[in-house]
């Protein structure tokens, strides 16, 4: 068998692989068109600047396919089902310490009128959460400390009624009074937000919890005189605000302006009757 195979010579046999020519010739490669990683369309492209998919973060606390959230992994919901989830009136309470602290000083000062213009980009619903919070206790317990310094008798009793009636009135005036001017405005034609006026609303109360505390003063006239001034400075930051907003808007601007004026000074007069005004009942005789 060797010997056969040394007889072959260098014709080429089918089936066979041929010799290799010895030639100083290098074999070049074709340049591959394969895509090169990462590819060069932006949207695979790797870089500091990507971004996941909004659907793909926090997957354990979006809600599935089947739930509120719907097949888009939204959590907020849509229609009148985001009125019912918490998430959509975060950005009503997005403000903190120096923002707050700035709206209540702008309330102070009533005759700026630019609390509307510094609003307008985030009106919030937070501080008039706690200045109506803060007012139903502070006007329902000096209220009831006032009445008994003004006691002349042993006859004070602590009245726990003050306290459901100042929730029921502050809380009720800051939702309905804007509600109605909101449809007012929208009858006549005039651009507004229903949350703006709710934060005019509420921080033009603001001016009510420190004239509390000085109708503590067992003296009738002084606090007349401390409501008064409260109600002038609440009544005209809300004119003068309202004024500058619906005035080049409406032709009607007067009458919004002295009724929503009109409705502040009435609130503060119920403010000075119902809890700082002490009747004395020493002249009923008890059977």
């Amino acid at each position: 068998m060797s010997k056969g195979y040394h007889s072959l010579g260098d014709e080429i046999v089918s089936g066979s692989v041929p010799v290799a020519a010895s030639s100083d010739r290098v074999l070049q490669f074709q340049e591959s068109n394969l895509q090169t990683f990462p590819p060069s369309d932006t949207r695979g492209k790797l870089s500091g600047s990507f971004q996941p998919p909004r659907d793909a973060d926090d997957s354990f606390s979006n809600p599935g396919s089947g739930s509120q959230g719907g097949a888009n992994g939204s959590s907020t919901g849509s229609g009148w089902q985001s009125y019912f989830n918490a998430v959509s009136y975060r950005p009503y309470f997005n403000v903190d310490t120096a923002d707050v602290v700035e709206r209540i000083r702008d309330s102070l000062f009533p005759f700026k009128g630019d609390f509307v213009e510094k609003t307008s980009h985030n009106p919030d619903m937070y501080g008039p959460f706690w200045i109506c919070s803060t007012l139903v206790f502070v006007t329902a317990a000096l209220g009831n400390f006032a009445a008994f310094l003004s006691a002349q008798s042993g006859s004070w009793h602590y009245d726990v009624n003050k306290v459901s009636w100042a929730a029921f009135m502050f809380y009720g005036y800051v939702a309905v009074i804007p509600l109605g001017l909101y449809f007012v405005l929208k009858y006549l034609g005039v651009v507004s937000g229903l949350v703006q006026l709710w934060c005019l609303y509420g921080y033009s109360l603001f001016v009510f919890i420190p004239a509390s505390f000085l109708c503590v003063v067992p003296w009738d006239i002084m606090r007349w005189a401390v409501v008064g001034v409260a109600a002038v400075m609440s009544a005209g930051f809300l004119a003068i605000n309202i004024r500058s907003h619906v005035k080049t808007a409406s032709e009607r601007w007067f009458l919004i302006v002295t009724s929503s004026a009109a409705l502040q000074l009435g609130l503060a007069l119920v403010v000075k009757l119902y809890f700082f005004t002490y009747f004395y009942h020493d002249s009923l005789v008890h059977v």
